[in-house]
C-alpha cells in the first residue's frame, strides 16, 4: 500500500501499523479520507487573511506570504449615461492621483470616513477590487476567513456594515478585533502578561488609546480626529494666514515633508502651490515646519486630551504599569515630527515610536486571530 495513505491519519501508533500491515486498505483510505475540520484543508482552501481597512489606506496581510497589498483607500467610478451597475475605473494609488483630478465622466470616493464604512456600494467594490489585487493563493479558492480591524467608537450598524462589506466581497468568514489591542500586538507589547501597556494608534480617520492587559483590552476610547483632521487644519491655517487653499493632498505632502508637533524645533521650510482666494489665481507660499505646529496644535490637543483620559479610566495597578513601561505610539499619524517628545512633555511618561508603526495593526490582527485573542462576543 502507498505511504501517503497514512499521512493524515491523527491516531498514534498508525505509522508503524501500516509499515507492518496491521490495517487494510480499506481502513487506511477511510482514515485518511480529508474533512473540511482538518487543518490542511483550512490552510489550501479557506486561509486566513488580515485587513486594516483604514480611512487613508488599506492594508492586506497573511502569515506566511506578509503584507500583499498596501493601498490608499481610494475608488473612482466612470459614471454611465444610462441606469444601470457602475464600473470601476480606478482602485489605490491610481485612485487617489485622481482625487481633485478627476474628469466630469469620473467619480472618486473615499469609502470609509473615521474607520468605518460612509460608501457602502463603494466599499465593497474596493474591497473586492484590493482582494483581487492581493490575491493571496491564486491556485486556490479565493473565499477567505477575513480578520478586520475596527474602532472602539463604532456602532452596531458600522460594524454589521464593515461584516457585510467584506461577505459580499467574498470572505467566508469575518472576525472583528479592537484597533488597539491588533495595534498593541503588532508592536510587541507584552499583551498576554499581568502588567499593563498603553497603545495610542493615530490613524486617518481615527485615534485609538487602548490599555491592554492578560490578552484583552482593559480600557479602549476612540476619538474621530486622525491625519485627515490635521490636513484639514492645515489648509484651514494657510487660508487664514496667506490667503492661498491648498489641496488635501499637497496639504498632506506638507504635513509630510516638515510636519512638527513642537514649534521651538529648527527651522524648516517648504514652498506649497495653491489657489489665491482673492483672484483665483495660482499662487506659491513658504510654510515652516512652525506654521505646520501651530496648524495642528487644536487637533493635537484633542489626542493628548484622549491619551490622558485613557489613563485617568485605567485601574490604578495598570497605570502603575504603565507609568514604568511608557507609552507605545502606532498608526501613520505616529510618524509626525516630535509627536512623541511633545507627547512626553505634556504627560510626563516615556513615549516611544513602535517599529514600522503603519503596519502594526494588521500584522497584529493576524497574530492575534492566529493566538485566538479574538473577542467574538465584544462585536456581536
Amino acid at each position: 500500500m502507498p505511504c501517503w495513505a497514512c499521512c493524515a491519519i491523527p491516531v498514534t501508533g498508525v505509522l508503524s501499523d501500516c509499515l507492518t500491515g496491521r490495517i487494510t486498505t480499506h481502513q487506511s483510505l477511510y482514515m485518511a479520507r480529508p474533512t473540511p475540520s482538518f487543518p490542511l484543508f483550512e490552510r489550501l482552501f479557506r486561509h486566513s487573511v488580515a485587513m486594516d481597512l483604514g480611512t487613508a489606506n488599506t492594508l492586506i496581510y497573511t502569515g506566511d506570504g506578509g503584507i500583499l497589498l498596501n493601498q490608499p483607500s481610494v475608488v473612482c467610478f466612470k459614471k454611465e449615461a444610462a441606469a444601470g451597475p457602475r464600473r470601476v475605473a480606478a482602485v489605490g494609488a491610481e485612485a487617489r492621483q485622481l482625487l481633485g483630478r478627476a474628469p466630469r465622466n469620473v467619480e472618486a470616493v473615499r469609502p470609509m470616513r473615521h474607520g468605518v464604512i460612509a460608501n457602502y456600494s463603494a466599499a465593497e467594490h474596493m474591497i473586492r477590487q484590493f482582494i483581487d489585487m492581493a490575491r493571496p493563493r491564486p491556485m486556490f479558492s479565493r473565499r477567505a476567513a477575513f480578520t478586520l480591524c475596527v474602532p472602539a467608537g463604532a456602532t452596531q450598524v458600522e460594524l454589521r456594515a464593515i461584516r457585510e462589506a467584506a461577505v459580499a466581497a467574498g470572505a467566508w468568514k469575518v472576525s472583528l478585533i479592537g484597533e488597539s489591542l491588533a495595534s498593541a500586538v503588532g508592536a510587541g507589547m507584552p499583551v498576554s502578561e499581568a502588567t499593563g501597556s498603553m497603545v495610542v494608534d493615530i490613524g486617518g480617520g481615527t485615534t485609538e488609546v487602548g490599555v491592554i492587559a492578560l490578552g484583552g483590552t482593559a480600557y479602549s476610547g476612540s476619538i474621530r480626529v486622525g491625519g485627515d483632521t490635521f490636513d484639514a487644519a492645515i489648509v484651514s491655517h494657510v487660508r487664514h494666514l496667506y490667503g492661498v487653499l491648498l489641496g488635501e493632498q499637497t496639504a498632506e505632502h506638507v504635513k509630510k515633508s516638515i510636519g512638527s508637533a513642537l514649534r521651538n524645533v529648527p527651522l524648516e521650510s517648504m514652498n506649497a502651490t495653491g489657489r489665491s482666494v482673492d483672484d483665483g489665481l495660482p499662487r506659491t507660499v513658504q510654510l515652516t515646519n512652525q506654521d505646520i505646529a501651530e496648524a495642528i496644535d487644536g487637533p493635537l490637543r484633542q489626542v493628548i486630551g484622549a491619551v490622558k483620559r485613557g489613563l485617568e479610566m485605567a485601574p490604578a495597578e495598570l497605570a502603575t504599569d504603565i507609568a514604568h513601561n511608557g507609552i507605545v505610539l502606532t498608526g501613520g499619524g505616529a510618524l509626525l515630527g516630535h509627536l512623541g517628545t511633545r507627547l512626553t512633555q505634556e504627560l510626563g511618561l516615556d513615549v516611544r515610536v513602535a517599529d514600522e508603526p503603519l503596519t502594526c495593526a494588521v500584522r497584529g490582527a493576524s497574530a492575534a486571530a492566529a493566538a485566538g485573542l479574538l473577542d467574538e462576543a465584544a462585536f456581536q
